[in-house]
């Protein structure tokens, strides 16, 4: 005797999408370098759940010559930047001008796909060569139930960054 059974498409019960947006401030200062920036999001513990962007100084040619540089994130760096072979394939990319960058991501993105229930930080580091460190953060929960909205804004390094998850 042989059963059949039929299983109904199934959805994804914590499907979300995740928007980042950080901005990089215009600095009027005599030498301007454009800053290395880390997104990333750590658990409750503060280990890092997500490697989000990282961006830093590539040459004319693609070059990794700003590796070296790469320390002065300084939290990102010990947390997970010194165990990651750069450059990272859908993460790493190069500095950023001053304006508004958008990251969008989706939960079933590799990148996201682990992250279990629970409380998170988004967090936002920002180093720059002849100015300062800045790192911002932005606590939130998943999965989501409902849209999530939060803003935080920097002093020097960073400008505005702001986190929407929507279900």
């Amino acid at each position: 005797m042989t059963i059949a059974v039929s299983f109904p498409a199934v959805t994804s019960l914590h499907a979300a999408e995740v928007e980042v947006s950080v901005e990089i401030p215009r600095l009027n200062v005599s030498e301007y370098h454009r800053p290395y920036v880390a997104v990333w999001i750590q658990d409750e513990n503060r280990k890092v759940a997500a490697n989000l962007a990282v961006w830093y100084q590539l040459d004319d040619k693609g070059s990794e010559v700003g590796t070296k540089w790469l320390p002065d994130l300084r939290q990102w760096w010990r947390r997970t930047g010194r165990s990651l072979e750069m450059p990272v394939d859908g993460i790493s990319g190069a500095t950023r001008p001053a304006g508004t960058h958008e990251l969008e991501f989706s939960s079933s993105d590799k990148k996201l796909a682990g992250l279990k229930p629970g409380q998170y930080t988004l967090v936002v580091e920002a180093a720059r060569e002849v100015g300062g460190r800045e790192l911002l953060e932005i606590p939130f929960a998943w999965p989501v139930e409902k849209p999530f909205k939060d803003e935080v804004r920097g002093k020097e390094e960073l400008g505005s960054v702001r986190l929407t998850v929507t279900p």
